[in-house]
This record gives C-alpha cells, sequence and structure tokens, in this order.
C-alpha cells in the first residue's frame, strides 16, 4: 500500500479531533517567530474549530514537516497552500538562522497557470516580510528570497536569479522542463528539498502533467535526496492515483513512493440548486425564457457582493455579459467584466484585479477562471448550462464563499431540455459526495522523445539510466524495453529515407567500448551503453521547441470552384468534421469538402446542418457521470411505475427547484407513453432507436449512449466504419454527450442494434484506428505529435513556424510516416486519438459489458423521435439554422408524440415488445 488516508474521506462534516490533532501541537512544531506570526495572522479567521488551523492546515503541515510526500485535497479558500508552505518556510528560516542557506534553490512551487504562480508569489510575501520583521526584533538577519521565473519573465531577471538565486522558486512545468537543461541553472536545482504541485488535477489529465511527472524524476536523479512531494487540489478522483501519480516510483515496476493522503474535500458547507425558468422549455416563448432568466440572474447579483458566472463558451460569456448592460442600468464597464482565454493579457489582469479587490458586482467567464487567483469577495457563483462534469462543477462553485466557515452558494441555471437530467444528477451525486474519476495519458512518446532528448543533451548518459528515469514516473510505470526501442529508433533516425525529409538524427547509441587507442567515457564502465546528443545545436533545438500545448491556428474557408472567401474556422472544429458533412457559417449553409493546409473548401448547400457550431469549444460530459445519469433514469422507470407524481415527489429530494422536477417527470413520462418503458437506456440497458424519415428519404438510427462526447465520438466512428461496410451506404454521424445518430438512406437497412452486439472488444481499437484513414482528426494530430516529437520544430535559427506552416509540412510528412514501421510519432498519433480523445477504453469496457450479459442492447422503432432522442434528432433536422428553427423542429417533434400519445389514450398499450433470442428487445412504434 503506498498511501494511507488520515481524513476520513467523506465523513461531513470534518472533526479534527477525531484524528486526533491538536492545534498545540502544530504550533509547537513551528519556530518562536514564525508561530508568533502565524498567532497574529490567523487566529480568528478559522470559525470551524476555533482554532488556528484549518483542517487541512493541521493534518498537512506535521507530514510535510517530517519530510512526508501528501497529496492535499481541500475546497478552495481552506489553507491548502498555506498548509503547504507553512513547513516550508519554517524549516527555510530555521535553516538560515542557524547554519545559513546557500545560494541555490530549496523549494519549487510548480503551477498550471502563470497567473496562479503570480499570485502565490504576491501572497508568499506577507509571510516572508512579516516573519522576517520578528525575527529582525530578535536580532537575527535572516532572508528568505522568492521569485517567480515563467515565459513571461524578463532576460535580466533569469540573469540575476543566477547571481542571487531564489530560495523559493515559483515556476510553470514547461520552464521547469527548460531550468533542467540550463547548463548554469540546473545547479542551483540540486539543493531542492520540496517541490509543491498545485492544482494537480488540471495538470494529470493531460501531457503537460506527463511532461512534469518525468521533470520530478529527472530533478530527483540530480538532487542528493529525495525531495518532498507536496500536491494540493480542490476536485479530484480517484486520490491514490493522483497520490501516485505525484510521488512516481523509487525503482520501475515496482510500489509508489510511500505517501499520506490528507482528505478535506468535504470540510465546507454548499448551498446548490439547479433553476429553470419554466417546467416547460419546449413552448415557452424564447423570450419570456430569456427575460425571466436575466431577471433571476439581477435579482441573484443584487442580493451578493461579487457574483462569477460560468458559460460554456466564451461567445455565451461575452453575451450574457451585454444583455446584462443592455437590459439593467445597475451594469457598465465599471462594476462588470468579462473574462476568456481570447481576450488580451491586460484585459484580463485588470478583471483579475478588479474581482480579488472586490471591485467588481459581476464578471461572465467560461473556463478561465476555474484555477488562478483568490477571489476572497466572492460570494456566489452561477453555472449557466450544465459544466459536465462534478469536478467542474464543485472547481466553479468552490470559487464562492472563500473563507472556510463561510458557505459555498452556487446556482445551475439549466435553459436545455437534455441538460435537465445532466444537471438534476449531478447536483445530487456532488451532495454525496462524488468526483469524476481523472484519465492520466500513459507511455506518451512525444514527451518521452523530448525527455529523453534533454537527457541525451546534458549527457552521455547510460541507457538504463534514461530508462529507469522515465518509467519511475507514473504515467510510464507501463513503458517496457519495446517501446524505448521504438523511440530510440525514431531519435536516431534509423529509418530509410528520414533524412531526406529533412528529419536528422537527435541522438547517437553507443558502447562504451572502443577500439583499443580510441577514446571511450571514463565516468562509465566498458561495456556500458549509453546515449549522447547530435548535432551543435541541440540545446539551443531543445529549450526552443520544447513543451506540449499545441500551437493553433484559424482556417480560411473559401468554396470550390470560385474560391470565393466566406469566413473562419478554428482548427479544433475540423476535428468534428468528414467530407460530406454540413456546418453553419455566418448564417449560411456548407458542405465540407477537404482542406490543405489552412485553407477549407466548402460547397454552397441547402442541406441540414448536421455539426452545430458550438461543438468543439463546449467541455464534454464526463463519462463517470454519464454512467451515473443512466442509474438514475432507471430508478425513474421504476418510480414511473407509481405514476408522474411518484417521480415528482422523488425528485424533490434533489437539489433542483420545481420547474426541475415538473419538466423532467414530464418527459420521462411522456417517453415511456409514447415509445415504452424498454426506449429508455439504463445502466443496464442501451437503446437504439430507428426512425424511418420518408419526407427526407432517410433512415436515422438514434444510439441513447449517455457516456460522453468523447464515448460517443469514437463508438459513433466505430459503428458507422462497420454500418458503412455492411450497407456499402455513406453513413452520416452527429454526436452529443448523451448519445449520437447515424444516418443513411432510407432504402438501405442495418440491424445496429446487431452490430453492436457482435463486436468484440478486443477488435474496437483496431476498428477504431482503420476508421481514421484518411481523416482530418489523424492530420491535425499527427501536426501536434510531431511538433511535440521534434519531428517538426517549430523554431530553428531565428525563424519561427506558424501552425498553419506547421500543418503544410506535417501534411507532407505523413504519407512518409504511415509507411514506415513502427514509428514512434505514428503510433503516438493514434494513441493519442484512440486513448485520449475518443474514450476506447470506455468503450471497450461498455461492449465487455454487453458481451458479458450485463448490458442488454435494444432497439425501438418510431415513426417520429421519441422525447429523448429530440435533441439528437434537430442535430440531423432539415432547415434548422437558427434557435428559432430548433424551437420550431422540437414543438413539431412534440405534436407527433402528443397525437400518438392521445390515440393511445395514454395507458402505452397497444405497444408491443418482441423477446429476442439473446434477451434483448425490440419495440415497433411504426
Amino acid at each position: 500500500m503506498g498511501g494511507r488516508e488520515l481524513l476520513g474521506g467523506r465523513d461531513l462534516p470534518f472533526d479534527p479531533e477525531a484524528v486526533g490533532i491538536d492545534d498545540a501541537d502544530v504550533l509547537d512544531l513551528l519556530e518562536p517567530a514564525v508561530r508568533e506570526w502565524w498567532v497574529e495572522e490567523f487566529g480568528e479567521f478559522v470559525p470551524q474549530n476555533g482554532g488556528f488551523f484549518t483542517p487541512p492546515q493541521k493534518e498537512a503541515i506535521p507530514l510535510i514537516h517530517e519530510g512526508e510526500h501528501a497529496l492535499i485535497c481541500a475546497p478552495t479558500g481552506s489553507g491548502k497552500t498555506q498548509a503547504s508552505f507553512a513547513a516550508i518556510i519554517n524549516e527555510l528560516f530555521r535553516r538560515d538562522r542557524t547554519e545559513g542557506l546557500d545560494n541555490s534553490v530549496y523549494c519549487l512551487y510548480i503551477s498550471p497557470l502563470k497567473s496562479l504562480a503570480n499570485d502565490i508569489h504576491r501572497n508568499l510575501e506577507v509571510p516572508l516580510d512579516g516573519i522576517t520583521e520578528k525575527l529582525g526584533e530578535r536580532g537575527d538577519d535572516v532572508e528568505i528570497r522568492h521569485a517567480i521565473r515563467h515565459g513571461d519573465t524578463a532576460d535580466s531577471e533569469r540573469q540575476a536569479m543566477l547571481e542571487e538565486t531564489p530560495h523559493i522558486l515559483n515556476t510553470t512545468p514547461e520552464t521547469l522542463a527548460i531550468l533542467l537543461n540550463s547548463p548554469k541553472f540546473k545547479e542551483k536545482l540540486e539543493t531542492v528539498e520540496y517541490v509543491i504541485v498545485d492544482e494537480i488535477h488540471s495538470l494529470a489529465e493531460n501531457k503537460r502533467g506527463t511532461h512534469l511527472s518525468v521533470s520530478l524524476e529527472r530533478l530527483e536523479a540530480m538532487t542528493a535526496g529525495s525531495p518532498t512531494r507536496i500536491g494540493c487540489s480542490a476536485t479530484v478522483e480517484p486520490l491514490d492515483g493522483m497520490a501516485e501519480f505525484l510521488v512516481g516510483q523509487e525503482s520501475p515496476g515496482g510500489p509508489p513512493r510511500e505517501y499520506e493522503l490528507v482528505d478535506a474535500r468535504f470540510v465546507r458547507e454548499f448551498d446548490v440548486e439547479l433553476t429553470c425558468p419554466t417546467d416547460d422549455l419546449l413552448y415557452t416563448p424564447a423570450e419570456t425564457i430569456n427575460d425571466r432568466f436575466y431577471e433571476q440572474l439581477h435579482d441573484l447579483i443584487q442580493e451578493h457582493t461579487n457574483t462569477l458566472v460560468f458559460t460554456n463558451t466564451r461567445s455565451g460569456a461575452e453575451r450574457v455579459l451585454h444583455n446584462l448592460r443592455e437590459r439593467f442600468a445597475a451594469y457598465d464597464e465599471s462594476n462588470s467584466g468579462c473574462h476568456h482565454g481570447s481576450l488580451s493579457k491586460d484585459t484580463r489582469q485588470s478583471t483579475e484585479a478588479a474581482l480579488k479587490a472586490g471591485e467588481v458586482d459581476v464578471v461572465t467567464t467560461s473556463t478561465s477562471l476555474e484555477l488562478g487567483i483568490d477571489m476572497p469577495y466572492l460570494d456566489l457563483v452561477v453555472q449557466v448550462g450544465s459544466p459536465k462534469s462534478v469536478a467542474a462543477l464543485l472547481q466553479r462553485v468552490g470559487r464562492a464563499g472563500h473563507q472556510l466557515g463561510e458557505t459555498v452558494t452556487g446556482r445551475v441555471i439549466a435553459l436545455d431540455r437534455d441538460e435537465l437530467i445532466e444537471c438534476a444528477v449531478m447536483l445530487k451525486k456532488a451532495e454525496e459526495g462524488f468526483v469524476d474519476r481523472v484519465f492520466v495519458p500513459e507511455n506518451a512518446q512525444d514527451v518521452a522523445a523530448q525527455h529523453v532528448y534533454g537527457m541525451a543533451i546534458n549527457g552521455p548518459r547510460p541507457e538504463r539510466e534514461v530508462l529507469s528515469i522515465l518509467r519511475r514516473a507514473y504515467p510510464y510505470r507501463h513503458y517496457d524495453a519495446a517501446d524505448f526501442e521504438q523511440l530510440c529508433r525514431y531519435l536516431t533516425a534509423d529509418y530509410d529515407g528520414l533524412e531526406e525529409k529533412n528529419v536528422y538524427a537527435k541522438i547517437w547509441r553507443d558502447t562504451n567500448d572502443p577500439p583499443e587507442g580510441e577514446h571511450h567515457y571514463e565516468d562509465f564502465p566498458v561495456g556500458e551503453e549509453l546515449i549522447g546528443k547530435r548535432g551543435r545545436l541541440a540545446r539551443v533545438i531543445y529549450m526552443t521547441n520544447i513543451g506540449t500545448i499545441p500551437d493553433s491556428f484559424t482556417c480560411q474557408v473559401f468554396t470550390r470552384g470560385d474560391d470565393e472567401w466566406v469566413g473562419q474556422l478554428d482548427e479544433a472544429y475540423l476535428d468534428t468534421l468528414e467530407p460530406g458533412d454540413v456546418f453553419v457559417l455566418g448564417g449560411d449553409r456548407f458542405e465540407f469538402r477537404y482542406r490543405r493546409g489552412s485553407n477549407v473548401y466548402v460547397d454552397r448547400t441547402s442541406a441540414r446542418p448536421t455539426v452545430p457550431s458550438w461543438f468543439s469549444e463546449r467541455l464534454p460530459l464526463s463519462y463517470d457521470l454519464g454512467r451515473e445519469i443512466l442509474a438514475v433514469q432507471r430508478e425513474i422507470l421504476d418510480r414511473l411505475e407509481d405514476g408522474k407524481s411518484a417521480v415528482r415527489v422523488w425528485l424533490r429530494e434533489f437539489p433542483i427547484d420545481e420547474n426541475s422536477a415538473r419538466a423532467l417527470a414530464r418527459t420521462f413520462d411522456e417517453q415511456v407513453r409514447y415509445a415504452g418503458r424498454e426506449s429508455v437506456s439504463t445502466d443496464q440497458r442501451l437503446v437504439v432507436e430507428e426512425e424511418r424519415d420518408r419526407e427526407a428519404y432517410e433512415r436515422h438510427y438514434y444510439v441513447h449512449s449517455n457516456y460522453g462526447r468523447r464515448f460517443n465520438d469514437g463508438f459513433s466512428r466505430l459503428l458507422a466504419y462497420r454500418c458503412a461496410r455492411a450497407t456499402n451506404a455513406n453513413v452520416t454521424v452527429a454526436v452529443a454527450d448523451h448519445g449520437f445518430t447515424l444516418s443513411m438512406p432510407l432504402n438501405r437497412k442495418v440491424d445496429v442494434a446487431g452490430i453492436v452486439r457482435d463486436i468484440d472488444p478486443d477488435e474496437a481499437r483496431s476498428d477504431l484506428r482503420a476508421s481514421l484513414e484518411g481523416t482530418d482528426l489523424l492530420e491535425r494530430y499527427f501536426r501536434i505529435n510531431a511538433t511535440r516529437s521534434l519531428l517538426i520544430l517549430k523554431r530553428y535559427k531565428g525563424h519561427e513556424k506558424s501552425a498553419s506552416q506547421q500543418q503544410v509540412n506535417s501534411d507532407m510528412l505523413l504519407g512518409f510516416a504511415r509507411d514506415l514501421d513502427d514509428f514512434a510519432v505514428i503510433e503516438e498519433t493514434y494513441r493519442e486519438i484512440l486513448e485520449d480523445k475518443l474514450d476506447v477504453a470506455g468503450i471497450e469496457a461498455v461492449l465487455g459489458e454487453i458481451q458479458r450479459g450485463d448490458l442488454d442492447v435494444t432497439t425501438v422503432r418510431v415513426d417520429s423521435p421519441s422525447p429523448r432522442a429530440f435533441g439528437l434528432a434537430t442535430l440531423m433536422a432539415s432547415d434548422v439554422v437558427l434557435a428559432e428553427d430548433e424551437s420550431a423542429v422540437l414543438r413539431e417533434f412534440h405534436r407527433r408524440v402528443l397525437e400518438d400519445i392521445g390515440h393511445d389514450g395514454g395507458d402505452g398499450s397497444h405497444r408491443e415488445g418482441v423477446a429476442e433470442s439473446d434477451g434483448s428487445a425490440v419495440t415497433d412504434r411504426s
């Protein structure tokens, strides 16, 4: 067992006395001047337990004092960052007073955001200055230096750090990787004894965290001892997995390093509720819904000091702020603002400063303020629409009520029918202490390429040592000799024709056993397998090209034939497009044909749109929350046996308002009355709803797979690939969080449910990989991975390639690279798409449940979409361009449902379930 949980997890509220921790014991660990400063500063601000320390501080400070690795999970405002620094500052002051400190770094603070690093840097000034002053009063001349270093740090400041080195250095993962290869500064890191990783969950789930985990192992190999690692997060699951990500392994293949868990995630009281402006989002006029929404939002803002409003898109954040200012005289530029990544740095920093000072009534944002600066005056968070995961909900709502003991107040406002069930379950699971899991990318060859290159530049170095450092990092714990051989084949350019493409070897591999009389490396035993760098510019190439955040660009859209420019698309949007897909741009419809470099070529069309314009910007529903929703849907069906009112009564146990409860009960009641109980997907049943659209001469299959958009993107590609082979027809796909649609000509029919049942989970990966051939998704991700792997250099000899220029180079290399045997960059491209973007593991798990008989697959046939398919159907419906068009289509779908229910008398008695040999059912509503 690598770790031990110390705080009793989800017992609400946390009782510090239950684990025998006393304020006096913690105070006794502190130096007199530190203790005096702490008591003066915090003695009156801890109402939860009437002492000097918050629960996470009381537990974490002794652990860090003892040099234990620790993961601290606690809400925003509970003092976890102070808990991390307190014991470190105490030790540094003690040592400087008694024996002095070297001119080097002792503590690294690593943040995912520059703004957060800046904020922590400012916040450190208060304790350091205060304690230094108290020691000065005692006659002790001490100085603990701290500084910040990231991409915005001036060259003069970086140079000054060599002369007068900070003892505490605030930095980012990318800058740490550069410092590890800095000829002069890397020596300053050999004294590091503490590493704090803040907001660790936001790093672990992507390749920035993968990169950092290897940097920490490289740092470990440089230092005399083993630096104490401290991770901080407000919302994370699983705790043990995240702690193991933090600490790595002592030896490859061995257990994780010992660690402790400080679990104080649930020490704060939450007042969170789902509201909806109406109990009927179909027929209430859009103007009425908007009026009620903005009136409610205005009232909430006026009742609170500072309000932060989260939307799911940047344009949504802009629109909400604009409408507030237009509708109410209470808001102008002096007391309201907007914050998102597309705004200028100056604008963002101005808004952040106003929030920190409590000088604004309201700020609207998308995701950019989920992490970052302290906002001590913020007392309300409003989430418009679903944040798509419990973790995101807690992270956002947790920004309010900054002081421990204050109730965290949050309101989620649903404006979409499909998000009602999603938000209701999300809030209920949050109340129960559920948090979605973080999934860590594994064996990423592009990140490994950067670090092996970096270690070779600092070398020569034994191969066994390089591989050992990689494998001690949690994301590479399953990395084996074959993976390393594949990587080294690429890095040594051991492929015919690679140099003709201007791709040269980055490292050499050799045995330290030269012929007699020739040079050998005296630092290593004869016979040792070594690696080293190739090329005089290796260090410059490494320092100017490493990192994992991909560049992106805007594509110019032209019509074919006349090359008329019609607008721009973010390249991420291309991930969702296949040739033949129809999208809306500037109010007109276009059919996607192909991309060349940064140019997209389209045809004008009157056909229905198949991909919504917001698709690439919104976060996907989490797989774990999707499964919880399916379980709740089964419970709703059980209670519906006693009538719609029984469902409504039960839903009142959820933190939702009456409008939401009524709307949900009505939707499921109409669903069952129209298409039967077996038309609702649950944790025990996957529903395929088949509609014959005779007007459009098409057959639609609505697959109600409520596992989130990542899963559905992958699963829909897999099914479309198999359906196309089975029918020899074009299959159109439209994807959402709660399912997806497959469409084909009406004269082509396929047993989609049968295809699902027949897919061997072991074949899913290879079929999904085959479905990616020739797609823009593959081309884009190859460019990203080629750049990360240094196959394509962003910067070289003073020249910089834009993302669009990188794409041109990538397109020329892709065909060549695809034909190479076991080429690391191609293999990583497929791995990232399949595992990180398309959730192949989730797909394999669901297919496994079907194969074992734990999940039935049911087909329901209808003449018109069922209520639970309305959202999927509007993605494929004719004439849906504007919001009012979508509302009209939804009302027409609903009119057909009501008409059918009326003919039926409301009891559903004419529907006939037909048992099939595999235990699934078909209901025919056609």
